[in-house]
């Protein structure tokens, strides 16, 4: 069934353009200092022929739910799927939504100095100003009510989602959000989806976080599982004034305190 992506539009986005192609599977809302359509088109094409010819030659690296080797002179995009992959312990495709957002935004970098590039929950970032990115976690009570801030300086960003109870993306696991931070989109899709297979339970948490401080590349990492949040890495989160939900016309004006906030595991280097 067809669930509206409302998420989409938690993103503070002042100042840039937004706009939507869609080719097949592929389903991109970005945003850049101008309309970048045709550009964006034409990277989602390129990558899509790249991926799709290698698929054809190799079908089992479509359907693989382990680590799937690769030949040196595979595309570039299909070698970092596989490295992320194999770091984590899951099928290359597995970090497909990553991959794209991020060959995609690098492109587009060439020609706006902000990108970002949302791609089913995941995202590839590029700014020059502070931005807020709500948390969107199911029927959790976190969700509309927490985003991460985002700082120009840890920019290109790759911020991806894994979750047992959103969207149609295979998990093991039933966390409502697993949301990892990386440099690396690709690295970052990965890695939300092996964590997010460790968690069954609110108790899982801390399994997650531990997998995740073993990741190298990784910046961070929040778990949400119905009431309970756990955090690790440089994540920093802001919270609506009490009462309000995160809407494209709410201001993010109040930042959560880890030590103060109720959070059953929490643990910050």
């Amino acid at each position: 069934m067809y669930q509206p992506r409302t998420y989409r539009h938690w993103v503070k986005d002042e100042g840039l353009v937004s706009f939507k192609v869609t080719v097949k599977e592929t389903d991109l809302y970005l945003r850049a200092r101008r309309n970048l359509e045709q550009e964006a088109l034409r990277a989602i094409l390129r990558c899509r022929l790249l991926l799709e010819g290698y698929i054809c030659d190799h079908p089992a690296f479509l359907t693989a739910l382990e680590p799937f080797s690769v030949a040196k002179d595979a595309p570039e995009m299909v070698r970092e799927m596989a490295e992320a992959a194999q770091r984590v312990g899951v099928g290359p495709m597995a970090a497909v939504a990553g991959a794209i957002a991020e060959n995609v935004g690098r492109e587009l970098m060439k020609m706006s100095p902000e990108v970002i590039v949302e791609n089913g929950g995941d995202i590839f970032m590029k700014t020059l100003k502070k931005r807020a990115v709500g948390i969107y976690a199911a029927d959790s009570p976190f969700t509309g009510k927490i985003a991460l801030e985002i700082e120009p300086e840890e920019t290109p960003l790759g911020i991806c989602t894994s979750s047992g109870t959103v969207g149609h993306s295979l998990s093991y696991g039933s966390a409502d959000a697993v949301i990892v931070l990386s440099p690396s989109a690709v690295l970052a899709d990965a890695a939300a989806t092996a964590i997010g297979n460790l968690i069954k339970e609110a108790g899982d948490i801390p399994k997650g976080i531990e997998f995740a401080q073993n990741i190298e590349g990784l910046k961070g990492v929040l778990i949400i599982n119905g009431d309970k949040l756990g955090i690790w890495g440089e994540v920093k989160i802001s919270g609506l004034v009490k009462g309000e939900r995160f809407t494209d016309e709410d201001t993010i004006n109040s930042e959560w305190s880890i030590e103060n906030s109720i959070l059953p595991w929490k643990d910050r280097v």
